[in-house]
């Protein structure tokens, strides 16, 4: 505010009505300033949820556009959760100022309305006491029209409790004998944890990637000291509890048409040093051709990655291999195998991925910026990634339908498709070094075409691996969590857990609920009826939880 110094009135009165118009004049423009800053926020924060929900969108529709899609709709999450709390930052500071005027507005921002509380909660009604006197005339004669419901949600601090199981003890006057109920099942034999807790014990370790000393740091804080060596004694015993589950899911993936198979790095620790370990796993799901048989993954742990591992895992299987082209799996592919030779079916998502890092646009500018060695998109990456991704824009069109449509769709539109890209890479590769990358992309994929054409023989078969691939995701954020599995006997355990969870997870099911009620039953409950406790049987038989 511009103000004559020279013009200031001597009055005191005078004066200070000068000061408080000119303190009012600032607060004012103050307020404008804090709600022009939270109208930008929610700007931002508006724009940030509409490209999300675009990509989104899109990948609904056209599917992923490239490798970093997944990547990229998680920043663009993260980016879209720190603008929504700048934005409510800046609201409130806005209204704050604006409190301070008697002409500003504080600036409010739009919101979606938002859903009910889910009916399913337990709702406490707190009533608030209702007026004895008319606040209007004071009068008492005052009568109900009704009530007015503000719901808040609340959470229960999780909350520790021990069972007691009382038998009471009774003595025959006849004969003299003591009668007494016999004792109730518990999970593990001689055990005293509840089928609940355990459950929430190996999901927290192996499903949400919690190892047991920060478990049992937490059990500590909440009065509940719990040691590390008691805490792995029970998830040991849970193993051993489980492995007729293991067993059942086992059977069920390796009875499938085909299977998709991967695997991926698990640090363990050995002495002086960390070694790399290998955890395999195989996954059943006839979904994308139309099959009825419920999706199940199993793992397995191994030291290293030598063949013999794999081929040790699928002794008994004859069917469809779908994975990677891992030189380990070759002698299941031969003719004379027992009991039967197994049909190689390649990933047309890993060949392409040797082609997209070629042609990574947006990998080659950031490696430039940041100084690195200088690398250019190569056309011909461009051009292969550009006809691969044709033939997925068909697969996903034909995703969920019989293996007969499927095979017919294919027979039409991708098998021409597939025709000229063999053509259009043997011409590639004739005018290319036998050192250059692109050209060891096209060798990779020329050397194994009758592996990557097979789809279009057999509806079954599908263009990628990626059901395995997504199956080890959960491995992928546990080595950042636990760094390493303690020994070889721990990483046998993990795979037993993984098969679990993933299976569970696969089917819509909730894994701690499940593992939980499977627990709580198992002890008494028929061998010959076990396959009732698979998730894909609890979930359309479900019962009731466990206290």
């Amino acid at each position: 505010m511009d103000i004559d110094l020279s013009a200031l009135p001597d009055d005191v009165a005078a004066l200070k009505a000068v000061v408080i118009a000119a303190c009012a004049k600032a607060d004012a423009v103050a307020a404008e300033l804090a709600n022009e800053q939270a109208r930008r926020a929610d700007d931002a924060a508006l724009i940030a949820h509409m490209k999300l929900q675009i990509e989104k969108l899109k990948r609904d529709k056209f599917g992923p556009r490239s490798e970093r899609a997944s990547r990229l709709l998680d920043q663009m999450a993260f980016a879209l959760e720190e603008l929504e709390g700048t934005a409510t930052e800046d609201e409130l500071a806005g209204e704050m100022a604006a409190a301070k005027t008697t002409n500003v507005t504080g600036f409010q921002r739009n919101r979606p309305a938002r859903k009910p509380f889910p009916e399913h909660l337990p709702r406490e009604r707190v009533v608030v006491p209702g007026p004895t006197a008319c606040t209007c005339c004071g009068g008492e004669r005052l009568a109900k029209l009704g009530e007015a419901v503000t719901e808040t949600l609340e959470t229960i601090p999780r909350s520790w409790k021990v069972i007691q199981h009382v038998r009471e003890k009774f003595t025959c006057r006849d004969c003299e004998k003591i009668s007494q109920a016999p004792a109730p099942f518990h999970v593990i034999r001689r055990g005293w944890a509840g089928p609940s807790f355990l459950a929430m014990l190996v999901f927290e370790k192996f499903g949400q990637h919690q190892p047991l000393n920060c478990q049992a740091e937490r059990y500590a804080r909440e009065g509940v000291p719990l040691s590390l060596s008691t805490l792995a004694d029970q998830v040991g015993a849970c193993c051993v509890v489980l492995d007729p589950i293991v067993d059942l899911l086992v059977a069920h993936v390796f009875a499938g048409e085909r299977v998709y198979g991967d695997d991926t790095t698990v640090p363990v620790l050995a002495k002086g040093q960390t070694d790399i370990a290998r955890s395999w796993v195989y996954v059943r799901d006839d979904r994308p051709f139309g099959g009825l048989a419920p999706p199940a993954a199993v793992f397995y742990y191994s030291r290293d990655r030598r063949g013999e591992h794999p081929q040790a895992h699928l002794a008994r299987y004859s069917g469809i291999l779908q994975a990677d082209a891992f030189g380990g799996y070759n002698k299941l592919y031969e003719p004379d195998r027992m009991p039967g030779p197994i049909t190689e079916a390649a990933c047309w998502a890993h060949s392409r991925r040797k082609f997209f890092e070629l042609a990574d646009l947006a990998k080659i500018a950031k490696r430039k910026a940041q100084g690195g060695k200088p690398a250019f998109a190569s056309p011909m990456a461009l051009e292969a990634v550009r006809r691969i991704d044709a033939l997925f824009d068909i697969e996903r069109e034909i995703n969920g339908k019989s293996a007969t449509e499927r095979l017919a769709v294919r027979q039409q539109s991708s098998a021409p498709l597939v025709a000229e890209l063999a053509d259009w890479m043997a011409a590639a590769r004739a005018r290319l070094s036998p050192h250059d990358d692109a050209g060891k992309a096209i060798n990779y994929m020329l050397n194994r075409w009758p592996a990557f054409t097979r789809f279009l023989d057999d509806g079954r078969i599908c263009l990628t691996n990626n059901a395995a691939e997504r199956a080890l995701r959960g491995i992928a954020l546990g080595r950042k969590a636990r760094l390493f599995a303690g020994s070889n006997r721990g990483g046998q355990r993990a795979a037993k857990m993984y098969s679990l969870i993933v299976t569970a997870k696969m089917n819509d099911i909730d894994s701690q609920a499940w593992l939980a009620d499977v627990l709580a039953r198992i002890a008494d409950h028929p061998a010959q009826r076990l396959e009732e406790l698979l998730p894909w049987n609890w979930k359309a038989q479900p019962v009731k939880m466990a206290a």
